[in-house]
């Protein structure tokens, strides 16, 4: 892993420093006997949005995201369990971290049945939400999830690539000038400054990073979660993400042909890292005709 010079606040844009002083709510819900951190913005007992991050990440992936997307909306990013400021458990798996979702949204203030958003290991989190709570949703937005496969940072780890046992950093500086996706690609330097900068925690010795190595090893995922969900479903494509082509008609067909497939013109796997505005606008458009149409039937 390659050392990474943090990037200069004062070259951030100012859409960027502004959703970051957007208004937040930093809090937590006692789910099955385990404190799950969330953070959310707007006006509680609107329509709602659940941010959901990938493997190893965090809510504070969306820091940047969710303040642009409050129009009309309350939306909450969750710290599944065993990542961010969340409890750890013993081992971890889709249904509970399903669950958890549920829980936020209920916490959070989110009035009506809420559309839950995820990335990477996030859209299996969501497709399994949609699978167990579909009548409670208004629907799910997936986004750049391979759910034939193993995920980028689920790989890693099992190839011992990455994700092992947590290295403990002499300063938060040091950590942080450590810190890339995987798998790895082009971010904003402000961006990715700030991402790192909440990836870390102090620990006895220093500083590290803050995700549980043992949620990579829960059951993989499998196209069996793209039954017929009774909720709306939608897809987004990176253009140079890691679910080709085929696989995205794959999840197509056995969604039901009813999910449109929206791609992120330029966007590597981690789109908020790199096409954040083309996934703002993508997301207001998918919610907008959301909010204005009816469902599809069968």
């Amino acid at each position: 892993m390659t050392t990474t010079p943090l990037a200069d606040p004062a070259d951030a844009p100012a859409w960027f420093t502004e959703a970051l002083a957007a208004p937040v709510e930093a809090a937590a819900v006692d789910v099955d006997g385990l404190p799950i951190a969330y953070r959310a913005w707007g006006a509680p007992g609107q329509p709602g949005l659940v941010l959901v991050h990938g493997g190893a990440a965090h809510s504070r992936w969306w820091d940047h995201i969710a303040p642009l997307l409050t129009d009309g909306h309350r939306v909450a990013a969750i710290d599944l369990s065993g990542h961010g400021d969340s409890g750890r458990r013993e081992k971890y798996t889709l249904d509970e971290w399903a669950q958890e979702v549920m829980a936020v949204a209920h916490a959070a203030g989110i009035a009506a049945p809420p559309v839950v958003i995820g990335h990477s290991m996030g859209g299996f989190v969501a497709l399994r939400a949609a699978g167990m709570f579909g009548s409670e949703l208004a629907g799910i937005v997936v986004i750049d999830s391979p759910v034939h496969d193993l995920t980028p940072e689920d790989r890693a780890a099992r190839d011992a690539r990455a994700f092992g046992p947590l290295r403990v950093y002499p300063s938060a500086e040091a950590a942080m000038a450590r810190f890339r996706p995987i798998p790895d690609q082009p971010a904003l330097p402000y961006i990715r400054a700030h991402v790192a900068a909440t990836s870390i925690r102090p620990v006895e010795g220093g500083w590290s990073w803050k995700f549980d190595p043992a949620i990579f090893g829960r059951p993989q995922a499998t196209p069996a979660l793209l039954h017929q969900l009774d909720c709306r479903v939608a897809l987004f494509h990176a253009q140079h993400g890691i679910v080709p082509p085929q696989t995205t008609e794959l999840m197509y067909d056995k969604l039901g042909r009813r999910a449109p497939v929206i791609e992120v013109p330029a966007a590597g796997h981690h789109v908020m890292l790199d096409q954040p505005i083309a996934l703002v606008t993508g997301l207001r458009t998918l919610l907008s005709d959301w909010d204005h149409s009816l469902p599809a039937r069968p």
